[in-house]
């Protein structure tokens, strides 16, 4: 098997490992199905120990890369199968940063299915209390600055995670959670595109219309209004993305 094993030099060998493996499984060097060389061949190769190797190839099978089998060795999966949700920090480490357009749709179209019943779910079980945490969070929106995209970006998190906690589905503010650096990468990424300028106030303003919806106990209001800010969101980065998918 000729692939570029080259031997890592770096304080976490077992991060370089995980790292190493995971550029040639996404790049598709190592194929779904392919078997990989024995631990001690392939930590040989690495210039690491086979416990090193062993520790990082763990860490690839909990994301769903790889799969250890026993008496047989190594074999590489389909993400897209066994994968789980820290494969998305994955892909956006494996990409630098940059936001693929096919990525960046999924996760829009995750965030519309899931968000919207938040919203829908907070409206049915708001407390007095849960409703107060809101409008705290409003305000802190109001109060930063327009060209803070740091600020701006951990608000609307919060926010977002704030409704998920309220509309008391256990599930759902931990999946928000699990991929809190892609969700923040992609808010940090629109509010750079738009800083400074209106579009912030009209997001603070769909943020207080779903407040007042979440308030009055109006379920389907709050979903709609969910729905219309995600794809408020999703509109204006196609329109910075040319090679957006459907754009």
């Amino acid at each position: 098997m000729n692939l570029p094993f080259k031997p890592l030099h770096v304080s976490s060998l077992k991060e370089a490992c995980v790292s190493r493996l995971e550029s040639l499984i996404l790049s598709g060097e190592l194929k779904p199905g392919e078997r990989l060389p024995s631990e001690r061949e392939f930590a040989a190769a690495l210039g690491v120990s086979r416990p090193v190797l062993h520790e990082a190839l763990v860490d690839l099978e909990a994301k769903g890369l790889v799969s250890i089998l026993p008496r047989r060795g190594v074999q590489v999966s389909d993400f897209r199968k066994s994968g789980s949700v820290a494969m998305l920090s994955t892909l956006l480490a494996f990409n630098q940063g940059a936001l693929d357009p096919q990525f960046i749709k999924s996760l829009f179209a995750m965030r519309v299915l899931m968000e919207t019943e938040t919203a829908r779910l907070a409206a049915l079980h708001a407390s007095p209390e849960q409703i107060a945490e809101l409008d705290a969070l409003l305000q802190r929106e109001r109060d930063c600055s327009r060209a803070n995209v740091a600020g701006l970006t951990e608000v609307d998190f919060d926010f977002h995670l704030a409704l998920a906690i309220i509309s008391g589905n256990l599930i759902y503010p931990l999946i928000l959670n699990s991929f809190k650096n892609v969700y923040t990468h992609l808010t940090g990424s629109f509010f750079q595109l738009v800083q400074g300028s209106e579009v912030l106030r009209d997001v603070h303003a769909y943020h207080v219309r779903l407040v007042e919806a979440v308030r009055n106990r109006q379920p389907d209001l709050a979903a709609e209004i969910m729905s219309n800010l995600l794809r408020h969101g999703e509109t204006l980065l196609k329109g910075s993305m040319p090679e957006f998918p459907g754009r």
